[in-house]
C-alpha cells in the first residue's frame, strides 16, 4: 500500500457542503485508473477547514468508492485530542491507513511531534503515514526525528516533501534518512516536479497531487521509475516542465488542480472552501490553453 502511486484527490465542495457525488466521481476515476493507493483529506483534500462530521463522512464515502483499492485518511488537526478522534473515525470507516501532519497554530517542538506520533500509534491499529510538510505545517522534521518516530508501532512511510533537483544529491538525500528508518518503513516521495526524480532517487511510492486528477499520466511515471526505466521517467515528468513552472509561479498546486477538475466539468464551481478561490480570469484561461497542450490522463 505504501508503494507505487498514492493518488490524493480533491473534496469538492462549497459553503453548503461536500458535493459528495463529485467526490464518489473523483475517487472511481482513480480506480478505473488502477491506482496503488488513494489519498483522502490530504492538503488537497482541504482536511484542515472540514468538520469532523465532514471529515468522517469523507473518510466513509472514499472507502466506500474505492472498491477495495486501499484509502489513506489524513487525520491532521491542532490538537491530540481532535487527532485521536479523527484516527478513530476513519478507522471505524475502513481506512487502510492514517496520513498525520504536525499541524499547529504555535510551533512544534521535536519532543513535542514524538509525543503527538506516540499517542497515536498507540491509539491505532492500522498504518501510519508520517506526512512531513514543512510549507504548511512550518515545522521542520530531522532526519534523527524520523529515526524516533518510525520506531513507534504502526509507522509505515514516512511522506517526505521533495528531493534535491540534482541526481546524486537526490539519491544521496533519500539514503541518509533509508539509514535511520527500519527497512519496512517505506519513503514516499511528495511535490509532483520532483516525484520522478524521488522515485530514481530510491523512494518507494509517489504521493502526487495530480495523481488525483490525472493518474493514467502519474501512473505511466512510476511504473517507468520503479521498473528500472530512469530515463523514461524523466522525460515524461520533463513533458510537464510546463505546469511544474505554472505550480511553483502560483504558489502551489491546490488552486490550480481544483481550476482544472472545473474546467474537465468534474466538479461544480466552486469547489474550494472560503476564502480559497479557484484561477479566475486571465489565469484561468492560460491553464485551461496549457493543459489542452500537456494531453493529461
Amino acid at each position: 500500500m505504501f508503494k507505487g502511486l498514492s493518488a490524493f484527490a480533491l473534496t469538492p465542495m462549497d459553503e453548503h457542503g461536500i458535493d459528495m457525488p463529485a467526490l464518489a466521481q473523483l475517487v472511481q476515476r482513480l480506480v478505473a485508473a488502477g491506482v496503488d493507493s488513494i489519498g483522502a483529506l490530504g492538503s488537497t483534500g482541504s482536511y484542515a477547514y472540514l468538520s469532523r462530521a465532514e471529515r468522517a463522512q469523507v473518510a466513509a464515502l472514499a472507502v466506500e468508492q474505492a472498491q477495495g483499492v486501499p484509502v489513506v485518511v489524513g487525520i491532521g488537526a491542532l490538537r491530540t485530542r481532535d487527532v485521536l478522534a479523527l484516527a478513530d473515525d476513519a478507522q471505524k470507516a475502513g481506512a487502510s491507513g492514517l496520513l498525520l501532519a504536525p499541524v499547529s497554530y504555535q510551533k512544534l517542538t521535536d519532543d513535542e511531534v514524538y509525543g503527538l506520533f506516540q499517542a497515536v500509534s498507540r491509539a491505532v491499529s492500522v498504518p501510519i503515514v508520517v506526512y512531513d510538510n514543512p510549507g504548511t505545517t512550518r515545522f521542520e522534521f530531522s532526519d534523527a526525528l524520523h529515526g524516533r518516530i518510525a520506531q513507534l508501532p504502526h509507522i509505515a512511510s514516512i511522506k517526505i516533501p521533495g528531493v534535491p533537483a540534482d541526481a546524486a544529491e537526490a539519491q544521496a538525500r533519500v539514503q541518509r534518512l533509508r539509514a535511520v528508518v527500519p527497512a519496512h518503513v517505506s519513503i514516499g516521495v511528495s511535490g509532483d516536479a520532483l516525484g520522478a526524480k524521488g522515485l530514481v532517487a530510491g523512494c518507494d511510492a509517489w504521493y502526487s497531487v495530480i495523481g488525483g486528477l490525472w493518474p493514467q499520466t502519474t501512473l505511466a511515471i512510476t511504473r517507468a521509475a520503479l521498473s528500472g526505466q530512469a530515463e523514461q521517467a524523466l522525460a515524461l515528468s520533463n513533458r510537464l516542465a510546463p505546469l511544474w513552472a505554472w505550480f511553483q509561479q502560483k504558489g502551489g498546486s491546490l488552486r490550480s488542480v481544483a481550476t482544472a477538475a472545473e474546467l474537465m466539468g468534474l466538479v461544480r464551481s466552486p469547489c474550494l472552501p472560503l476564502p480559497l478561490h479557484t484561477l479566475q480570469g486571465a489565469d484561468r484561461e492560460a491553464l485551461a490553453a496549457m493543459l489542452k497542450t500537456l494531453d493529461l490522463a
